[in-house]
């Protein structure tokens, strides 16, 4: 049993007769298994108790779900605040990819404009802008994964029955930052492919 919470080691436990305890504890717990609503069950059995024992109080009725809850409430805060920085953080990589993005676009307007005098292609010129933004982020996926996997042995003390490093999420998030790479990139990339070469040559 895990009586300490879900993080604590589960230890051999025996139940015995109350009668059989040497320590004698001042308090005793009722546990109930119902399937109507537990707190509504409470008053049928307090009625229960006190028919056996008048004297006997009842008191601070909770579920099992409260219990639990309540083991696991500052593992689940923490979590939430690392979902919305981790949310937040992703966001703003989206946003500060495509201002790269564009910013090397700006940068190489002379340079399309030279390609697009020799002959290039509007979707040459789209691919050229997309596979660079997608070598950035491939680039960064691969420190994120390094940084993640070294920071990830850091939450094992707020993760229950998952590893550290579950393969499935490291897989989903790079993939997904590739997808926002792609998108972000296809705005400055179709804005390239439109670039009048006349005007890109004389571009400073």
């Amino acid at each position: 049993m895990r009586q300490l919470g879900l993080r604590s080691e589960a230890m051999p436990e025996a139940y015995i007769s109350y009668l059989q305890d040497p320590f004698q504890w001042p308090y005793m717990s009722m546990l109930v298994r119902t399937n109507a609503d537990p707190m509504k069950v409470f008053g049928s059995l307090e009625q229960a108790v006190w028919a056996v024992d008048r004297d006997q109080p009842v008191s601070n009725p909770t579920t099992l779900y409260q219990i639990r809850s309540s083991s696991i409430a500052g593992p689940r805060m923490i979590a939430s605040l690392l979902g919305l920085f981790a949310g937040l953080a992703f966001v703003l990589a989206s946003v500060g990819l495509y201002g790269v993005v564009s910013r090397l676009v700006t940068e190489r307007t002379h340079e399309i404009g030279v390609r697009m005098a020799l002959g290039a292609t509007a979707i040459e010129i789209s691919r050229l802008v997309v596979g660079r933004g997608l070598v950035l982020a491939l680039i960064g996926t691969g420190l994120g994964l390094i940084g993640s996997a070294m920071a990830s042995r850091a939450l094992t003390s707020f993760l229950f029955n998952v590893g550290p490093t579950d393969p499935l999420i490291f897989v989903s998030v790079s993939v997904l930052l590739i997808v926002v790479t792609l998108i972000a990139s296809y705005i400055p990339a179709r804005r390239a492919a439109r670039v009048d070469p006349n005007i890109a040559l004389r571009y400073e």
